[in-house]
């Protein structure tokens, strides 16, 4: 049998897998769906949908590669030859959003360096749309961007430099920097934001509870939503993370640390861009509730404007939040481009480096489309219908195939049992057979209901008000060609005999 790579420590994969789940979601996300969706009473569908779905799929997902010693692919395999194609689902889909997830991060190490000297004006939006973007008309990419080719490429030579290092020497060592660091960062943000003026009526609306809300399905839909994307479930992140840990490793623990780190990751998070909302409000005379944003929109307009209102070194803090992006960014896509890494390497029996120059070097050069005056349009539609369609119903299809087709949940659960100081009961089962595919079953419904019957408030009732041909060229090709690809891979050959074999089904740990 092959010999496949491991983590030096427990420390240094809980550090990735940390890493993988703070992204820039966790900053920019969070805060506003926490705060449209009741404020501190939300916190409560988010611990239950924490605890009934996100760190059960965590359990089943870490059990998953501990057990069967692979990559997606070669994981889903090991559990049945039909179901490959899930595995390279997944990886296909981690590939796409590395292919735009790449771009934000280029624009976070512009704007580093624009805090320097605050380049981006008064007029922030104008700023991000013509100077920095010089953005075009949507359908159309136009020429590149040269201030986001730049920092695009300075992205991709750092994170497969570092996957050509393997997973010990490569991917733990740079979480060992990276993650103390954005969090030291942010503690230092954090610090900053809550001695503004202001600041005590941001914390107040993020955390004034609004019970009423709670009794709204929809606030429990986005509670899932959210604990959902954060965590990078159905990735294929977490099942190729495992599947480096040694034999002897406590996979339930792991798991609680790793969605308690990411939960509280954006607790922090919602504490800072709060805080500097509330500023914001003051300064301008209006009630917190007018300057509430998320998405692009907070991290390169509203923070921008609120930096330049700062007063004290405004350039100091900008700094440190644009490298705070940078930083959850990077760990993020790491984590991402390592699920097709292991998978090509897996199934076509090549060299790491080799894997990391064809399937990185292919997701570079895709990039690149996003870096073009056109490029925000394509990335705003892509990222829509490949988180939709892509990771939530993949999500699904992976839960519901597990515990009611192949009925696997008893036999993983004797296998974390085994190796895990916190055993697993009813709770795990239960949440995976019954409350996430239910929860997961509504959203999907409300997802095709919306884009299917075109209840989309817009003319033409597509997403983002996009024409037919961009929405179906760009939105709906990419979201169901990766599962038609996935499905092309896993019917070709494996070149190496390692696929049939599922170690641990052989030597019980």
């Amino acid at each position: 049998m092959e010999s496949r790579s491991q983590w030096g420590t427990r420390a240094g994969f809980i550090m990735a897998a940390v890493g993988s789940a703070i992204g820039l979601g966790n900053i920019w996300r969070f805060p506003a769906v926490a705060y449209e969706n009741g404020g501190g009473a939300f916190f409560i569908p988010y611990l239950f949908a924490l605890l009934t779905a996100g760190i059960p799929m965590l359990i089943m997902e870490f059990t998953m590669g501990h057990k069967y010693r692979g990559s997606a692919p070669l994981t889903f395999r090991r559990l049945s030859k039909k179901t490959e194609f899930i595995g390279w689902w997944g990886v296909l889909v981690s590939f796409v959003i590395s292919t735009y997830y790449s771009v934000i991060i280029a624009w976070a190490i512009s704007y580093t360096f624009f805090s320097f000297k605050l380049s981006w004006g008064k007029d922030t939006e104008d700023f991000l749309y013509t100077n920095y973007l010089h953005l075009g008309n949507a359908g159309e990419l136009g020429g590149f961007v040269p201030q986001v080719v730049i920092p695009l490429i300075i992205v991709w030579v750092i994170v497969l430099g570092i996957l050509t290092k393997g997973v010990k020497k490569g991917i733990e060592a740079a979480n060992r920097i990276f993650i103390p660091l954005l969090v030291f960062i942010f503690i230092l943000i954090v610090i900053r934001a809550i001695t503004l003026p202001g600041a005590a009526e941001g914390l107040q609306a993020f955390f004034e509870p609004n019970f009423s809300k709670i009794m709204d399905p929809q606030v429990w839909v986005a509670a899932y939503g959210q604990i959902f994307f954060s965590l990078s479930i159905a990735f294929a992140i977490m099942i190729t993370y495992s599947s480096y840990l040694p034999k002897k490793s406590d996979i339930t623990n792991n798991a609680f640390i790793t969605g308690f780190g990411n939960s509280s990751f954006e607790l922090l998070a919602g504490i800072g861009v709060f805080s500097v909302l509330g500023f914001l409000a003051q300064q301008s005379g209006v009630p917190v509730d007018k300057v509430v944003e998320d998405g692009v929109g907070l991290a390169f307009i509203v923070f921008p404007e609120i930096i330049n209102q700062f007063p004290a070194l405004p350039q100091f803090f900008g700094v440190l939040f644009f490298l705070s992006l940078v930083l959850a960014g990077l760990t993020s896509l790491m984590s991402i481009t390592e699920t097709y890494v292991a998978g090509i390497v897996d199934k076509f029996n090549i060299s790491r480096t080799k894997a990391v120059l064809l399937g990185g070097g292919l997701s570079a050069l895709i990039s690149l489309l996003y870096a073009t005056k056109g490029g925000l349009f394509l990335l705003d539609n892509v990222d829509y219908y490949i988180n939709q369609f892509g990771v939530a119903v993949l999500g699904l299809v992976e839960v519901v195939l597990i515990a009611w087709v192949f009925r696997k949940l008893n036999e993983y659960k004797l296998h974390a049992n085994a190796v895990s100081d916190i055993r697993l009961r009813a709770w795990w089962t239960i949440s995976l057979i019954l409350i996430t595919p239910v929860v997961l079953g509504f959203m999907m419904y409300g997802l095709f209901k919306d884009n299917l019957l075109r209840n989309f408030d817009n003319e033409t009732g597509n997403y983002g008000g996009y024409s037919d041909a961009f929405n179906f060229g760009t939105g709906w090709a990419v979201a169901i060609g990766v599962l038609v690809v996935a499905i092309i891979l896993s019917m070709m050959k494996w070149k190496h005999n390692h696929s049939q074999q599922a170690p641990e089904d052989k030597e019980e740990v």
